[in-house]
């Protein structure tokens, strides 16, 4: 047992100091955290405001937004399956759906209803979506 003492103890010291020396060098795939201080930091909020003030023109910019370009926003990732004109592929063609329809639709989805053999599909996204997001959605969609 006394044989192992200084060998763990080595180790445990040889971890602690690699941890140290790595967490401060700059690795490619590893970008810096918490870098911007100072100058640095000052320059920052001159060019992009505070980060309350981001998200109050972040809001502002949504509030005058159209439902149907708050809809293509979130159509984004919607085109995988139904394509980036809604012409289908995985999914159904949505073009020369109503909202109406669209609407109906989502809100069965969120529901978890089956509505088709892919329903289970859509589950997942629609349980994402707000009654906003759905109106929004649907506006875009009859848009196309």
């Amino acid at each position: 047992m006394k044989n192992l003492v200084l060998p763990v103890i080595s180790l445990v010291f040889a971890f602690v100091i690699f941890d140290i020396a790595y967490s401060n060098l700059e690795v490619k795939s590893r970008p810096g955290v918490h870098t911007c201080s100072g100058d640095c930091y000052t320059a920052y909020v001159a060019e992009n405001g505070t980060i309350v003030e981001q998200q109050r023109a972040a809001a502002e910019a949504a509030a005058l937004a159209s439902p149907v370009e708050l809809g293509r926003q979130a159509y984004g990732s919607c085109q995988a399956c139904h394509g980036a004109g809604g012409e289908g592929g995985i999914g159904p063609q949505l073009q020369g759906r109503d909202a109406g329809f669209v609407e109906m639709a989502l809100t069965a989805y969120k529901s978890r209803e089956t509505r088709g053999d892919r329903s289970n599909l859509m589950w997942p996204s629609a349980e994402a979506l707000s009654a906003r997001d759905i109106e929004h959605l649907a506006a875009f969609v009859e848009s196309l």
